[in-house]
Protein backbone atom coordinates (compact mmCIF):
# COMPACT_ATOMS: atom_id res chain seq x y z
CA UNK A 1 0.00 0.00 0.00
CA UNK A 2 3.14 2.46 0.46
CA UNK A 3 3.67 2.71 -3.56
CA UNK A 4 -0.41 4.40 -3.74
CA UNK A 5 0.18 7.93 -4.12
CA UNK A 6 -1.25 10.10 -1.73
CA UNK A 7 -3.03 13.01 -2.53
CA UNK A 8 -3.69 13.77 1.26
CA UNK A 9 -0.25 13.35 2.38
CA UNK A 10 1.15 15.56 -0.76
CA UNK A 11 -1.67 18.43 -0.65
CA UNK A 12 -0.24 19.13 3.10
CA UNK A 13 3.70 18.24 2.14
CA UNK A 14 2.69 21.66 -0.71
CA UNK A 15 0.97 23.83 1.96
CA UNK A 16 -2.62 23.73 2.31
CA UNK A 17 -4.32 25.79 4.70
CA UNK A 18 -5.45 22.77 7.22
CA UNK A 19 -6.12 23.52 10.55
CA UNK A 20 -6.74 20.89 12.97
CA UNK A 21 -9.44 22.45 15.79
CA UNK A 22 -8.23 19.93 18.36
CA UNK A 23 -4.55 20.97 18.54
CA UNK A 24 -5.39 24.86 18.97
CA UNK A 25 -4.55 25.93 22.43
CA UNK A 26 -6.44 29.34 21.91
CA UNK A 27 -9.84 30.87 20.33
CA UNK A 28 -9.81 31.88 17.01
CA UNK A 29 -11.41 34.39 14.53
CA UNK A 30 -11.30 33.44 10.79
CA UNK A 31 -13.16 35.38 7.76
CA UNK A 32 -13.65 34.25 3.93
CA UNK A 33 -16.05 35.11 1.56
CA UNK A 34 -17.71 31.57 1.71
CA UNK A 35 -18.23 29.32 4.58
CA UNK A 36 -19.37 25.94 3.89
CA UNK A 37 -20.37 23.44 6.83
CA UNK A 38 -19.32 20.04 5.80
CA UNK A 39 -17.04 18.16 3.46
CA UNK A 40 -19.52 15.33 2.19
CA UNK A 41 -21.24 15.08 -1.27
CA UNK A 42 -23.00 18.99 -0.79
CA UNK A 43 -19.94 20.78 0.65
CA UNK A 44 -16.79 18.94 -1.12
CA UNK A 45 -19.10 20.08 -4.64
CA UNK A 46 -19.68 23.41 -3.38
CA UNK A 47 -16.05 24.12 -2.03
CA UNK A 48 -14.48 22.88 -5.77
CA UNK A 49 -17.00 25.24 -7.51
CA UNK A 50 -17.18 28.51 -5.35
CA UNK A 51 -12.68 27.86 -4.92
CA UNK A 52 -12.71 27.73 -8.75
CA UNK A 53 -14.23 31.03 -9.06
CA UNK A 54 -12.21 32.60 -7.31
CA UNK A 55 -14.07 33.03 -3.33
CA UNK A 56 -11.97 32.63 -0.85
CA UNK A 57 -13.90 29.73 1.12
CA UNK A 58 -13.36 28.19 4.81
CA UNK A 59 -14.38 24.35 4.73
CA UNK A 60 -15.45 23.11 8.53
CA UNK A 61 -15.70 19.29 9.20
CA UNK A 62 -16.75 17.90 12.43
CA UNK A 63 -14.69 14.92 11.58
CA UNK A 64 -11.02 14.02 11.02
CA UNK A 65 -9.13 14.29 7.58
CA UNK A 66 -7.73 10.62 7.07
CA UNK A 67 -5.99 9.76 3.88
CA UNK A 68 -5.16 5.94 1.99
CA UNK A 69 -2.83 5.32 4.76
CA UNK A 70 -5.51 5.48 7.35
CA UNK A 71 -8.00 2.68 5.81
CA UNK A 72 -6.46 -0.59 6.82
CA UNK A 73 -9.56 -2.52 5.68
CA UNK A 74 -10.40 -3.14 9.65
CA UNK A 75 -14.05 -2.56 10.88
CA UNK A 76 -12.77 -2.30 14.43
CA UNK A 77 -10.81 0.84 12.90
CA UNK A 78 -12.68 1.91 10.82
CA UNK A 79 -16.22 2.50 12.61
CA UNK A 80 -15.10 4.66 15.64
CA UNK A 81 -12.82 7.15 13.42
CA UNK A 82 -15.16 7.51 10.11
CA UNK A 83 -18.51 7.29 10.73
CA UNK A 84 -21.44 9.14 13.23
CA UNK A 85 -21.44 8.39 16.23
CA UNK A 86 -18.89 4.70 15.38
CA UNK A 87 -21.57 3.55 12.96
CA UNK A 88 -24.62 3.01 15.72
CA UNK A 89 -26.18 6.01 15.41
CA UNK A 90 -29.92 5.10 16.48
CA UNK A 91 -33.26 7.35 16.10
CA UNK A 92 -35.33 8.45 19.06
CA UNK A 93 -36.89 4.69 19.65
CA UNK A 94 -33.84 3.02 18.88
CA UNK A 95 -35.69 1.27 15.92
CA UNK A 96 -33.77 2.38 12.93
CA UNK A 97 -29.80 1.91 12.98
CA UNK A 98 -27.90 5.14 10.50
CA UNK A 99 -24.98 5.13 9.08
CA UNK A 100 -23.69 8.59 8.03
CA UNK A 101 -19.94 9.60 7.71
CA UNK A 102 -18.21 11.60 10.08
CA UNK A 103 -14.22 12.63 8.46
CA UNK A 104 -13.48 14.56 5.78
CA UNK A 105 -15.36 13.87 2.52
CA UNK A 106 -18.51 12.64 4.63
CA UNK A 107 -20.48 9.49 3.88
CA UNK A 108 -18.50 9.96 0.15
CA UNK A 109 -15.36 8.42 1.97
CA UNK A 110 -17.15 5.33 3.40
CA UNK A 111 -20.24 4.60 0.85
CA UNK A 112 -20.13 2.05 -1.78
CA UNK A 113 -20.21 3.68 -4.57
CA UNK A 114 -23.49 3.02 -6.02
CA UNK A 115 -24.46 5.87 -8.58
CA UNK A 116 -27.99 6.28 -9.60
CA UNK A 117 -29.61 10.04 -11.20
CA UNK A 118 -32.98 10.98 -9.42
CA UNK A 119 -35.26 9.18 -10.90
CA UNK A 120 -38.08 10.52 -13.24
CA UNK A 121 -40.90 9.52 -11.34
CA UNK A 122 -39.56 11.44 -8.52
CA UNK A 123 -38.52 14.43 -10.11
CA UNK A 124 -42.33 14.53 -11.90
CA UNK A 125 -43.57 14.07 -8.14
CA UNK A 126 -41.72 17.12 -6.77
CA UNK A 127 -42.62 18.99 -9.95
CA UNK A 128 -46.38 18.13 -8.77
CA UNK A 129 -46.57 17.98 -5.37
CA UNK A 130 -43.83 21.15 -4.66
CA UNK A 131 -43.82 23.23 -7.75
CA UNK A 132 -40.29 22.36 -8.15
CA UNK A 133 -40.45 22.95 -12.39
CA UNK A 134 -36.70 23.03 -12.77
CA UNK A 135 -35.83 19.54 -11.09
CA UNK A 136 -36.83 17.82 -14.61
CA UNK A 137 -34.66 15.04 -16.01
CA UNK A 138 -33.86 17.55 -18.81
CA UNK A 139 -32.88 20.52 -16.71
CA UNK A 140 -30.57 18.35 -14.70
CA UNK A 141 -29.23 16.28 -17.19
CA UNK A 142 -26.38 18.38 -18.30
CA UNK A 143 -24.98 18.56 -14.50
CA UNK A 144 -25.42 15.17 -13.81
CA UNK A 145 -23.27 14.52 -16.90
CA UNK A 146 -20.75 17.51 -15.69
CA UNK A 147 -20.73 15.42 -12.04
CA UNK A 148 -20.36 11.71 -13.91
CA UNK A 149 -17.45 13.44 -15.64
CA UNK A 150 -15.73 14.98 -13.20
CA UNK A 151 -16.12 11.73 -10.79
CA UNK A 152 -15.70 9.18 -13.09
CA UNK A 153 -19.06 7.48 -12.31
CA UNK A 154 -19.74 4.66 -15.17
CA UNK A 155 -20.09 1.26 -15.76
CA UNK A 156 -18.32 -1.08 -14.04
CA UNK A 157 -16.86 -3.59 -16.36
CA UNK A 158 -15.98 -6.34 -14.21
CA UNK A 159 -18.65 -9.34 -14.00
CA UNK A 160 -20.46 -9.26 -10.38
CA UNK A 161 -18.90 -10.93 -7.16
CA UNK A 162 -21.30 -14.20 -6.36
CA UNK A 163 -23.42 -12.08 -3.54
CA UNK A 164 -24.57 -10.14 -6.26
CA UNK A 165 -24.90 -12.05 -9.04
CA UNK A 166 -27.23 -14.40 -6.93
CA UNK A 167 -29.12 -11.72 -7.03
CA UNK A 168 -29.28 -11.10 -10.90
CA UNK A 169 -29.78 -15.26 -11.32
CA UNK A 170 -32.26 -15.39 -8.68
CA UNK A 171 -34.59 -12.24 -10.32
CA UNK A 172 -34.10 -13.79 -13.40
CA UNK A 173 -35.81 -16.92 -12.60
CA UNK A 174 -38.53 -14.88 -11.39
CA UNK A 175 -38.79 -12.39 -14.64
CA UNK A 176 -37.57 -9.44 -12.21
CA UNK A 177 -35.75 -7.58 -14.40
CA UNK A 178 -32.21 -5.94 -12.60
CA UNK A 179 -29.50 -4.07 -14.14
CA UNK A 180 -26.17 -3.57 -13.34
CA UNK A 181 -25.01 -0.63 -10.96
CA UNK A 182 -22.54 2.53 -12.41
CA UNK A 183 -19.79 2.95 -9.40
CA UNK A 184 -17.62 6.44 -9.20
CA UNK A 185 -14.19 4.91 -9.16
CA UNK A 186 -11.21 4.58 -11.45
CA UNK A 187 -8.60 1.90 -11.07
CA UNK A 188 -10.59 -0.40 -8.48
CA UNK A 189 -8.82 -2.78 -7.24
CA UNK A 190 -11.97 -4.72 -6.39
CA UNK A 191 -11.17 -5.29 -2.94
CA UNK A 192 -14.83 -4.79 -1.25
CA UNK A 193 -14.01 -2.62 1.65
CA UNK A 194 -15.30 0.37 0.40
CA UNK A 195 -16.80 1.35 3.55
CA UNK A 196 -13.47 1.44 5.63
CA UNK A 197 -12.06 4.13 3.31
CA UNK A 198 -10.60 3.26 -0.28
CA UNK A 199 -6.89 1.89 0.54
CA UNK A 200 -6.12 2.83 -3.20
CA UNK A 201 -7.79 6.11 -3.90
CA UNK A 202 -9.75 4.38 -6.23
CA UNK A 203 -12.49 5.69 -5.15
CA UNK A 204 -13.47 9.27 -6.26
CA UNK A 205 -14.56 10.15 -3.25
CA UNK A 206 -14.74 14.20 -1.54
CA UNK A 207 -11.84 13.16 0.17
CA UNK A 208 -9.55 12.85 -3.23
CA UNK A 209 -11.17 15.04 -6.08
CA UNK A 210 -13.22 18.26 -4.89
CA UNK A 211 -11.76 18.65 -1.49
CA UNK A 212 -7.95 18.75 -2.56
CA UNK A 213 -9.29 20.71 -5.65
CA UNK A 214 -10.52 23.37 -3.68
CA UNK A 215 -7.59 23.48 -1.42
CA UNK A 216 -5.15 23.47 -4.30
CA UNK A 217 -7.42 26.88 -5.22
CA UNK A 218 -6.60 28.70 -1.61
CA UNK A 219 -9.71 27.26 0.36
CA UNK A 220 -9.06 26.14 3.69
CA UNK A 221 -10.32 23.32 5.69
CA UNK A 222 -10.42 23.51 9.27
CA UNK A 223 -11.26 19.83 10.72
CA UNK A 224 -11.92 18.53 14.31
CA UNK A 225 -14.68 21.58 13.96
CA UNK A 226 -18.05 21.41 15.35
CA UNK A 227 -20.54 23.79 13.98
CA UNK A 228 -22.41 25.16 17.23
CA UNK A 229 -24.39 27.97 16.05
CA UNK A 230 -25.36 30.57 12.95
CA UNK A 231 -25.62 34.11 14.70
CA UNK A 232 -28.52 35.36 12.69
CA UNK A 233 -29.46 39.67 13.17
CA UNK A 234 -31.14 41.53 11.14
CA UNK A 235 -32.65 38.24 8.28
CA UNK A 236 -29.04 37.93 8.01
CA UNK A 237 -26.25 35.65 9.45
CA UNK A 238 -23.51 37.29 10.99
CA UNK A 239 -21.37 34.81 12.18
CA UNK A 240 -20.59 30.84 12.66
CA UNK A 241 -19.38 29.86 16.32
CA UNK A 242 -17.65 26.48 16.37
CA UNK A 243 -16.22 24.16 19.24
CA UNK A 244 -13.53 22.24 18.57
CA UNK A 245 -13.59 18.54 19.42
CA UNK A 246 -11.02 16.30 20.65
CA UNK A 247 -8.52 14.55 18.98
CA UNK A 248 -10.68 11.54 19.48
CA UNK A 249 -13.86 13.15 18.32
CA UNK A 250 -15.40 12.17 21.55
CA UNK A 251 -15.59 15.80 23.24
CA UNK A 252 -14.75 19.43 23.22
CA UNK A 253 -11.24 20.98 23.99
CA UNK A 254 -12.60 24.24 25.16
CA UNK A 255 -11.65 26.14 22.07
CA UNK A 256 -13.97 28.10 19.80
CA UNK A 257 -13.83 29.54 16.52
CA UNK A 258 -15.97 32.32 15.23
CA UNK A 259 -15.73 31.98 11.37
CA UNK A 260 -17.41 35.10 9.57
CA UNK A 261 -18.18 35.47 5.52
CA UNK A 262 -20.30 36.79 3.46
CA UNK A 263 -22.33 33.65 3.04
CA UNK A 264 -22.78 30.72 4.45
CA UNK A 265 -23.56 27.30 2.74
CA UNK A 266 -24.65 24.05 5.33
CA UNK A 267 -23.77 20.97 4.06
CA UNK A 268 -23.82 18.73 6.96
CA UNK A 269 -26.21 16.19 6.20
CA UNK A 270 -29.92 16.09 6.83
CA UNK A 271 -29.68 15.05 10.17
CA UNK A 272 -27.00 17.45 11.49
CA UNK A 273 -27.93 20.84 8.66
CA UNK A 274 -31.51 20.86 10.23
CA UNK A 275 -29.77 20.84 14.10
CA UNK A 276 -27.73 23.80 12.92
CA UNK A 277 -30.27 25.31 12.20
CA UNK A 278 -32.53 24.65 15.37
CA UNK A 279 -29.82 25.36 17.64
CA UNK A 280 -29.76 28.75 15.78
CA UNK A 281 -33.08 29.73 16.24
CA UNK A 282 -33.10 30.07 11.88
CA UNK A 283 -36.65 31.43 11.08
CA UNK A 284 -39.61 28.51 10.97
CA UNK A 285 -42.87 30.52 10.93
CA UNK A 286 -44.52 27.46 9.49
CA UNK A 287 -43.06 24.91 11.52
CA UNK A 288 -41.25 22.71 8.74
CA UNK A 289 -37.54 22.84 10.03
CA UNK A 290 -36.78 19.36 10.49
CA UNK A 291 -39.78 17.98 9.59
CA UNK A 292 -40.25 15.57 6.57
CA UNK A 293 -37.21 14.30 7.23
CA UNK A 294 -36.80 10.79 5.16
CA UNK A 295 -34.98 7.75 5.38
CA UNK A 296 -34.67 4.73 2.50
CA UNK A 297 -35.54 2.24 5.81
CA UNK A 298 -33.96 -0.32 5.23
CA UNK A 299 -34.48 -3.99 5.61
CA UNK A 300 -32.30 -7.61 5.06
CA UNK A 301 -32.78 -11.24 4.41
CA UNK A 302 -30.04 -13.46 4.61
CA UNK A 303 -29.93 -16.81 2.51
CA UNK A 304 -27.83 -20.07 2.91
CA UNK A 305 -25.81 -20.96 -0.10
CA UNK A 306 -24.04 -24.33 -0.57
CA UNK A 307 -21.12 -22.79 -2.27
CA UNK A 308 -18.67 -19.60 -0.71
CA UNK A 309 -20.41 -16.40 -1.43
CA UNK A 310 -17.85 -14.62 0.22
CA UNK A 311 -19.77 -11.64 0.16
CA UNK A 312 -16.64 -9.39 1.65
CA UNK A 313 -14.74 -9.70 -1.86
CA UNK A 314 -15.24 -8.05 -4.74
CA UNK A 315 -17.28 -4.54 -5.48
CA UNK A 316 -19.66 -4.29 -2.55
CA UNK A 317 -22.69 -3.15 -4.79
CA UNK A 318 -22.99 -4.00 -9.08
CA UNK A 319 -26.33 -5.28 -9.34
CA UNK A 320 -30.49 -4.00 -8.49
CA UNK A 321 -33.85 -4.21 -8.97
CA UNK A 322 -36.81 -1.22 -9.60
CA UNK A 323 -39.35 -3.60 -10.17
CA UNK A 324 -41.08 -3.18 -6.85
CA UNK A 325 -40.82 0.94 -7.11
CA UNK A 326 -42.89 0.76 -10.07
CA UNK A 327 -45.63 -2.01 -9.50
CA UNK A 328 -47.50 0.39 -7.96
CA UNK A 329 -48.43 3.48 -7.97
CA UNK A 330 -45.87 5.79 -6.35
CA UNK A 331 -48.51 7.25 -4.11
CA UNK A 332 -50.00 4.43 -3.13
CA UNK A 333 -48.06 0.99 -0.88
CA UNK A 334 -44.50 1.91 -0.53
CA UNK A 335 -42.15 0.58 -3.12
CA UNK A 336 -38.54 -0.52 -2.50
CA UNK A 337 -35.37 -1.16 -4.23
CA UNK A 338 -33.52 -4.35 -4.40
CA UNK A 339 -29.30 -4.26 -3.84
CA UNK A 340 -27.08 -6.73 -3.05
CA UNK A 341 -24.78 -5.19 0.13
CA UNK A 342 -20.97 -6.32 1.34
CA UNK A 343 -21.03 -8.31 4.21
CA UNK A 344 -18.15 -7.80 6.84
CA UNK A 345 -18.09 -9.73 9.98
CA UNK A 346 -18.33 -6.83 12.67
CA UNK A 347 -21.73 -5.41 10.76
CA UNK A 348 -23.19 -8.40 9.92
CA UNK A 349 -22.92 -10.10 13.39
CA UNK A 350 -24.58 -6.88 14.62
CA UNK A 351 -27.22 -6.90 12.35
CA UNK A 352 -28.40 -10.61 12.45
CA UNK A 353 -30.83 -11.38 15.41
CA UNK A 354 -30.23 -14.20 18.18
CA UNK A 355 -27.82 -14.80 20.97
CA UNK A 356 -25.34 -17.35 22.62
CA UNK A 357 -24.70 -20.69 20.23
CA UNK A 358 -27.74 -19.79 17.75
CA UNK A 359 -25.25 -16.76 16.88
CA UNK A 360 -22.38 -18.43 16.80
CA UNK A 361 -23.82 -20.94 14.75
CA UNK A 362 -24.66 -18.29 11.99
CA UNK A 363 -21.44 -16.52 12.44
CA UNK A 364 -19.84 -20.12 11.67
CA UNK A 365 -21.84 -20.00 8.43
CA UNK A 366 -20.43 -17.04 7.68
CA UNK A 367 -18.74 -17.63 4.16
CA UNK A 368 -22.34 -19.22 2.61
CA UNK A 369 -24.31 -16.40 3.22
CA UNK A 370 -26.07 -14.18 0.80
CA UNK A 371 -27.86 -11.19 1.81
CA UNK A 372 -29.94 -8.66 0.23
CA UNK A 373 -31.62 -5.71 1.25
CA UNK A 374 -34.65 -3.55 -0.08
CA UNK A 375 -34.87 0.26 0.50
CA UNK A 376 -38.15 1.28 1.59
CA UNK A 377 -39.05 4.80 -0.85
CA UNK A 378 -40.71 7.09 2.18
CA UNK A 379 -42.66 10.30 1.83
CA UNK A 380 -45.03 9.81 -1.36
CA UNK A 381 -48.27 8.83 0.38
CA UNK A 382 -50.54 11.18 2.43
CA UNK A 383 -49.56 8.72 5.08
CA UNK A 384 -45.47 9.10 4.59
CA UNK A 385 -44.75 11.97 6.57
CA UNK A 386 -41.13 10.37 8.03
CA UNK A 387 -39.51 11.45 10.88
CA UNK A 388 -38.51 14.71 12.55
CA UNK A 389 -35.22 16.08 13.93
CA UNK A 390 -34.93 17.95 17.89
CA UNK A 391 -32.40 18.70 19.89
CA UNK A 392 -31.21 16.77 23.22
CA UNK A 393 -28.85 18.73 25.39
CA UNK A 394 -28.32 20.64 21.79
CA UNK A 395 -27.67 17.18 20.25
CA UNK A 396 -29.67 16.17 16.91
CA UNK A 397 -32.01 13.19 17.82
CA UNK A 398 -34.74 12.18 14.69
CA UNK A 399 -37.65 10.83 15.44
CA UNK A 400 -38.80 8.02 12.71
CA UNK A 401 -42.11 6.56 13.85
CA UNK A 402 -42.52 2.88 12.20
CA UNK A 403 -45.91 3.21 11.16
CA UNK A 404 -48.14 0.34 9.84
CA UNK A 405 -47.91 2.16 6.28
CA UNK A 406 -43.91 1.25 6.70
CA UNK A 407 -44.66 -2.27 8.22
CA UNK A 408 -46.54 -3.57 5.16
CA UNK A 409 -43.76 -2.58 3.28
CA UNK A 410 -41.11 -4.81 5.14
CA UNK A 411 -43.37 -7.45 4.90
CA UNK A 412 -44.06 -7.47 1.44
CA UNK A 413 -39.91 -6.72 1.13
CA UNK A 414 -39.12 -9.96 3.07
CA UNK A 415 -41.10 -11.86 0.97
CA UNK A 416 -39.84 -10.83 -2.35
CA UNK A 417 -35.85 -11.30 -1.00
CA UNK A 418 -36.34 -14.99 0.30
CA UNK A 419 -38.57 -15.90 -2.80
CA UNK A 420 -35.68 -14.67 -5.11
CA UNK A 421 -33.00 -16.03 -2.46
CA UNK A 422 -34.86 -19.41 -3.02
CA UNK A 423 -35.04 -19.04 -7.02
CA UNK A 424 -31.41 -18.73 -7.03
CA UNK A 425 -30.69 -22.26 -5.00
CA UNK A 426 -30.64 -20.95 -0.92
CA UNK A 427 -30.85 -23.86 1.31
CA UNK A 428 -32.84 -22.08 3.94
CA UNK A 429 -33.57 -18.24 4.36
CA UNK A 430 -33.71 -16.14 6.88
CA UNK A 431 -35.52 -12.46 7.50
CA UNK A 432 -33.29 -10.39 9.53
CA UNK A 433 -36.42 -10.28 12.30
CA UNK A 434 -36.25 -11.36 15.98
CA UNK A 435 -38.52 -13.78 15.69
CA UNK A 436 -38.14 -14.78 12.21
CA UNK A 437 -36.11 -19.06 11.39
CA UNK A 438 -34.40 -20.03 9.13
CA UNK A 439 -37.12 -21.59 6.50
CA UNK A 440 -36.17 -24.10 4.44
CA UNK A 441 -38.29 -23.71 1.41
CA UNK A 442 -40.43 -20.75 -0.27
CA UNK A 443 -43.85 -22.32 1.14
CA UNK A 444 -42.16 -22.56 4.47
CA UNK A 445 -40.94 -18.60 4.12
CA UNK A 446 -43.86 -17.65 2.83
CA UNK A 447 -46.41 -18.47 6.25
CA UNK A 448 -43.32 -17.86 8.24
CA UNK A 449 -42.86 -13.98 7.26
CA UNK A 450 -46.41 -13.47 6.93
CA UNK A 451 -47.15 -14.70 10.41
CA UNK A 452 -44.01 -12.68 11.85
CA UNK A 453 -45.11 -9.98 14.36
CA UNK A 454 -44.15 -6.46 12.76
CA UNK A 455 -43.29 -3.98 15.16
CA UNK A 456 -40.77 -2.03 16.96
CA UNK A 457 -37.31 -3.67 17.74
CA UNK A 458 -38.87 -6.89 16.01
CA UNK A 459 -37.71 -5.97 12.29
CA UNK A 460 -34.25 -5.26 11.92
CA UNK A 461 -34.12 -1.90 9.94
CA UNK A 462 -31.01 0.24 9.29
CA UNK A 463 -30.46 3.44 7.32
CA UNK A 464 -27.51 4.77 5.30
CA UNK A 465 -29.38 7.48 3.15
CA UNK A 466 -30.98 10.13 5.03
CA UNK A 467 -32.87 12.93 3.22
CA UNK A 468 -35.43 15.93 4.15
CA UNK A 469 -35.67 18.41 7.06
CA UNK A 470 -35.26 21.62 4.96
CA UNK A 471 -37.19 20.74 2.13
CA UNK A 472 -37.45 23.04 -1.26
CA UNK A 473 -40.81 23.92 -2.40
CA UNK A 474 -41.55 27.04 -4.27
CA UNK A 475 -44.39 27.74 -1.79
CA UNK A 476 -42.94 28.68 1.62
CA UNK A 477 -45.67 26.83 3.19
CA UNK A 478 -44.08 23.52 1.85
CA UNK A 479 -40.43 23.99 2.16
CA UNK A 480 -38.03 26.25 4.34
CA UNK A 481 -35.68 26.55 1.09
CA UNK A 482 -36.23 27.87 -2.22
CA UNK A 483 -35.55 26.06 -5.59
CA UNK A 484 -32.40 27.76 -5.46
CA UNK A 485 -31.16 26.20 -2.12
CA UNK A 486 -31.44 29.23 -0.42
CA UNK A 487 -32.61 29.60 3.31
CA UNK A 488 -35.93 31.35 3.76
CA UNK A 489 -36.02 34.63 5.92
CA UNK A 490 -31.84 34.52 6.19
CA UNK A 491 -30.44 36.43 2.78
CA UNK A 492 -26.82 35.06 3.12
CA UNK A 493 -27.18 31.25 4.24
CA UNK A 494 -27.90 28.05 1.74
CA UNK A 495 -28.30 24.47 1.86
CA UNK A 496 -26.54 22.27 -0.14
CA UNK A 497 -27.36 18.79 0.66
CA UNK A 498 -29.62 15.93 1.34
CA UNK A 499 -32.04 17.72 3.36
CA UNK A 500 -33.34 19.84 0.24
CA UNK A 501 -35.19 17.07 -0.77
CA UNK A 502 -38.74 17.01 -0.34
CA UNK A 503 -38.83 13.07 -0.27
CA UNK A 504 -36.70 10.38 0.07
CA UNK A 505 -35.84 9.28 -3.86
CA UNK A 506 -35.33 5.94 -4.28
CA UNK A 507 -32.00 5.60 -4.99
CA UNK A 508 -28.63 5.87 -3.61
CA UNK A 509 -28.61 9.91 -2.60
CA UNK A 510 -25.49 10.67 -3.43
CA UNK A 511 -25.36 11.42 -7.65
CA UNK A 512 -28.64 13.34 -6.98
CA UNK A 513 -26.91 15.51 -4.24
CA UNK A 514 -23.91 16.25 -7.11
CA UNK A 515 -25.68 16.95 -9.61
CA UNK A 516 -28.22 19.13 -7.97
CA UNK A 517 -25.50 21.06 -5.84
CA UNK A 518 -23.10 21.43 -8.61
CA UNK A 519 -26.20 23.78 -10.20
CA UNK A 520 -26.80 25.16 -7.34
CA UNK A 521 -23.19 26.29 -6.56
CA UNK A 522 -22.79 27.43 -9.77
CA UNK A 523 -26.16 29.97 -9.14
CA UNK A 524 -24.53 31.13 -6.03
CA UNK A 525 -20.73 31.69 -7.47
CA UNK A 526 -22.26 33.81 -10.38
CA UNK A 527 -24.15 35.86 -8.21
CA UNK A 528 -21.63 36.36 -5.43
CA UNK A 529 -19.04 37.11 -8.19
CA UNK A 530 -21.27 38.58 -11.22
CA UNK A 531 -19.59 36.36 -13.59
CA UNK A 532 -20.08 32.98 -14.53
CA UNK A 533 -19.17 29.86 -12.26
CA UNK A 534 -15.91 27.76 -13.21
CA UNK A 535 -16.75 24.36 -13.84
CA UNK A 536 -14.77 21.24 -12.39
CA UNK A 537 -12.96 19.66 -15.56
CA UNK A 538 -13.39 16.01 -15.53
CA UNK A 539 -11.42 13.20 -13.49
Amino acid sequence: MSLIPDPIQAGLAAGWQVTDAAQLREDRVLEADVVIVGSGAGGGVTAEILALSGLKVIIVEEGALKSSRDFKMREAEAYPTLYQESAARKTKDQGITILQGRTVGGSTTVNWTSSFRTPDITLRHWNQRFGLNDYTPEALAPWFELMEARLNITDWPTPPNENNDLLRRGAAKLNIPTASIRRNVNGCWNLGYCGMGCPTNAKQSMLITTIPSALNHGASLITHARAERLRIENGRVSSLECVAMSADGLGTTGQRLTLRAKHYVLSGGAINTPALLLRSQAPDPHGLLGKRTFLHPTVISAGLFAQRVDGYAGAPQTVYSDHFLHTERIDGPIGYKLEAPPLHPLLFSTTMPGFGAQHAAVMQQFPHVHALLALLRDGFHDEAVGGSVSLRHGAPLLDYPLTPFLWDGVRRALLTMAEIQFAAGARSVTPVHEQGQAYANWTQAQAGINALPYKLLQARVVSAHVMGGCGMADDERLGVTSADGRYRGVSNLSVHDGSLFPTAIGANPQLSIYGMVARLASGLAQQLTGRPAARPTPA
